[in-house]
C-alpha cells in the first residue's frame, strides 16, 4: 500500500523590524521554529545594499522574526572608496541592554589622511558607539541603524576631528541574548 506524501505549504512570517511580511515553505509550522530568513533591504534603501538576517520564532500559531544581523555588501563599500581617500574599520563587541553585540563601523575620509588621524576617528566611533548603545534595546538600535539615525549622529559627531564621506555600520549582529 502507498503512502501519501505530504505537501509543503506557505506560511507568512512577520519582519517587523521593516514591516514587511513575507513567506516561508515548510510541512508544518513547528519546522519553522528556530530558522533563519536572510531579506534584501536593497530597494526599501534606495540602493544602499543591505542584508537583513532574522531569526523566526513560533508563538501560538503566529510566527514573527527578530533580528540578528544586518551586513553592507562588500561591492556597495568598494563603489563608495575612491581613489585619494582612505577608509577606517572596526569590530567591537559591547553590551546592550537585553544583548551582546559585535559593532563593525565602517567610515571613508574625503581625502589621504595620516594615520593618527584615523586612530582617532576609529577610537571616537568606538567610544561613543559604546556610549550610545548601553542603556538602549536590540530592537530599537537595529532600527536606528536602519533609519540611518546613528549613522548621521556619529558623523556629526566624528565631523569635528575629520570630515567624513562616508559614515556607516558595516554589520551589526547579535552574539548574545542576556
Amino acid at each position: 500500500m502507498a503512502q501519501a506524501k505530504k505537501r509543503k505549504k506557505f506560511f507568512d512570517v512577520e519582519l517587523p523590524i521593516i514591516n514587511k511580511t513575507t513567506q516561508l515553505q515548510a510541512y508544518e509550522i513547528e519546522e519553522l521554529d528556530g530558522r533563519f530568513v536572510n531579506y534584501d533591504l536593497t530597494r526599501a534603501l534606495r540602493g544602499k545594499s543591505v542584508l537583513l538576517s532574522s531569526k523566526i520564532i513560533v508563538k501560538n500559531g503566529e510566527i514573527t522574526s527578530t533580528p540578528r544581523q544586518i551586513m553592507l555588501m562588500p561591492y556597495f563599500l568598494r563603489r563608495m572608496i575612491r581613489k585619494g581617500t582612505n577608509y577606517v574599520e572596526d569590530s567591537f563587541s559591547t553590551n546592550c541592554k537585553n544583548a551582546t553585540i559585535r559593532i563593525k563601523p565602517f567610515l571613508i575620509t574625503r581625502r589621504k589622511v595620516s594615520r593618527e588621524v584615523r586612530k582617532a576617528l576609529r577610537n571616537k566611533a568606538r567610544e561613543e558607539l559604546i556610549d550610545y548603545v548601553k542603556n538602549k534595546d536590540v530592537k530599537i538600535f537595529f532600527e536606528e541603524v536602519l533609519t540611518n539615525h546613528i549613522q548621521k549622529i556619529l558623523s556629526l559627531k566624528l565631523r569635528k576631528i575629520y570630515p567624513l564621506a562616508l559614515c556607516e555600520i558595516r554589520m551589526l549582529k547579535v552574539e548574545k541574548e542576556l
